[in-house]
């Protein structure tokens, strides 16, 4: 069972980088404005970069392919998409920096599962009973 749920979670979490990847080919320019918005810099290529780790990045997730690397690689664009597009500390209080709040916490709950994917250890590494099941398997 553990295994099984091991793989939904990682098919889970790679397609919440799969499809904001896709949507953000879809509407580059609205996303592009959005970035605007923000005061970010070079857009064009943060925007591809981006698109490509999570695109890239959630088909690894998905398939288990170098499971560390990209969950600590995701776990950074999380990070730093969180600290400028979800910035609530400069809002005025409202329903924007409410949502803002959310999706910043919410952001911060998927980079600790990718830290814990990155870590590569199980949750039920700290039972000693569990020692035949410490490491997940690497693909």
């Amino acid at each position: 069972m553990q295994r099984i749920l091991y793989l939904a979670g990682r098919i889970l979490l790679g397609l919440y980088f799969i499809v904001p990847g896709a949507m953000k080919v879809m509407n580059f320019s609205g996303t592009a404005e959005y970035m605007a918005a923000h005061g970010m810099r070079f857009i064009p290529f943060f925007l591809v970069l981006t698109i490509v780790i999570q695109i890239g990045g959630g088909l690894s997730l998905a398939v288990g392919y170098r499971l560390r690397t990209v969950s600590f690689i995701l776990a950074g664009l999380v990070l730093l998409i969180s600290l400028v597009l979800h910035d609530f500390w400069t809002l005025a209080d409202g329903l924007q920096k409410s949502h803002e709040t959310q999706n910043f916490i919410k952001n911060m709950a998927i980079m600790a599962g990718l830290l814990v994917l990155a870590g590569g250890q199980y949750l039920a590494d700290a039972d000693p009973r569990s020692a035949a099941d410490q490491q997940y398997p690497e693909s």
